[in-house]
């Protein structure tokens, strides 16, 4: 049986790490149950660590990871760290007996990503996810639910966009997320893979894609004179689905004014369902036989709406997807439903993303060619 309460240590104290913070702290008070134990909080430098284990609310403070996945007081890790270091990460605190809650992208290569997967695989007792909070939104949730039951028929095409202009100023400095050995895939590794999980969410699995991808800054600045940039700044896709449906796909990190347009429609052959994640807390559902779209706001009949808010309208927010989230996965540990995506099903996602970035506006087929 899981212990109860869970002990938690978090690796990393970066933007994402506040978010799994926020969400350990919360997901007992938003939907019941025990209060994790926030035991072991671990970055370097040592006092970087100390100081952000006081700010979260962690008992101890650690800059040695290897003995944070190790620690016997631990029973789940939040892994927040560079890109680089998710594997080594996930894999030592699998085998140490804990469960995973990985922040995505899963790996840096597809070879990193398989061989995670199977390291899960081989400790079925041990519960991973991974940190695609956007399956979290309950405009996402409920916009799921209608496809899957056939609120607009069959599944015909999707067009999804996700675009940011984090990366579009030249002048950006350059850092290790424009490497492939430390940042791997860029926009479709940090922006593109969200996308991909929502997509295949909708529509099922990818059967081939035909990409092309873009280096729009092909150096960048940095203290001992330019560098070059090796991941994508953007990348085009078309796509088709195991089901014989169509879609298309674009994702940036340049794309100027852009902050995070995580748009995407589903056409079916009785009905359209529009999201853009900048107005998140609004889906626009079209039926056969309407004038137009009808307007749909966030509410309690939504799904997990009502245990952070009881009143429609009031703004969802992105750490409150996190805390979702982490309620998924202490459920899954408990023994109850299944969270996702694990690394199994990350593995899927990362096999889309790569084949984009390996397509070169060739076909690829997935299973077959990568």
């Amino acid at each position: 049986m899981p212990r109860t309460p869970l002990g938690v240590a978090l690796i990393g104290t970066g933007f994402m790490g506040k978010c799994h913070a926020m969400a350990w702290r919360n997901v007992a008070t938003v939907f019941g149950g025990a209060h994790p134990r926030l035991e072991v909080l671990c970055d370097t430098p040592a006092d970087r660590a100390r100081a952000f284990a006081g700010q979260f609310g962690f008992a101890r403070a650690s800059d040695d990871w290897r003995a944070t996945v190790a620690d016997p007081a631990v029973d789940v890790v939040s892994i927040t760290a560079p890109n680089g270091l998710h594997r080594p990460m996930a894999e030592a605190a699998l085998r140490a007996g804990k469960h995973v809650w990985l922040e995505k992208p899963m790996a840096l290569t597809l070879d990193d990503a398989r061989a995670m997967a199977a390291t899960a695989a081989a400790h079925p007792g041990q519960v991973t996810i991974l940190g695609y909070n956007y399956l979290r939104s309950p405009a996402f949730q409920a916009a799921r639910a209608l496809v899957e039951g056939g609120a607009i028929g069959r599944p015909l095409s999707f067009r999804g966009v996700y675009d940011e202009d984090y990366s579009a100023d030249p002048g950006l400095p350059w850092s290790w997320r424009m490497t492939h050995a430390e940042g791997g895939l860029g926009a479709l590794g940090d922006l593109g893979c969200h996308l991909v999980s929502q997509m295949v969410a909708l529509m099922g699995p990818v059967a081939e894609v035909t990409a092309m991808t873009q280096i729009a800054v092909a150096e960048r600045p940095a203290p001992d004179g330019p560098k070059r940039v090796e991941n994508e700044d953007s990348a085009l896709a078309l796509i088709r689905f195991t089901s014989g449906a169509q879609g298309s796909f674009a994702t940036s990190r340049v794309a100027r004014g852009r902050k995070c347009r995580l748009q995407w429609e589903v056409h079916g052959s009785e009905g359209t369902l529009v999201f853009d994640q900048e107005t998140m807390n609004e889906l626009w559902v079209h039926r056969a036989g309407e004038a137009g779209f009808t307007r749909h706001l966030t509410g309690p009949d939504q799904p997990d709406f009502a245990a952070f808010c009881p009143a429609p309208g009031h703004n969802f927010g992105f750490n409150e997807q996190k805390v979702i989230e982490a309620r998924d996965l202490c459920r899954a540990i408990a023994g109850g439903r299944a969270a996702g995506p694990d690394l199994a099903a990350g593995l899927e996602i990362e096999t889309i993303i790569h084949a984009m970035a390996r397509s070169n506006g060739a076909p690829v087929r997935i299973g077959t060619d990568i």
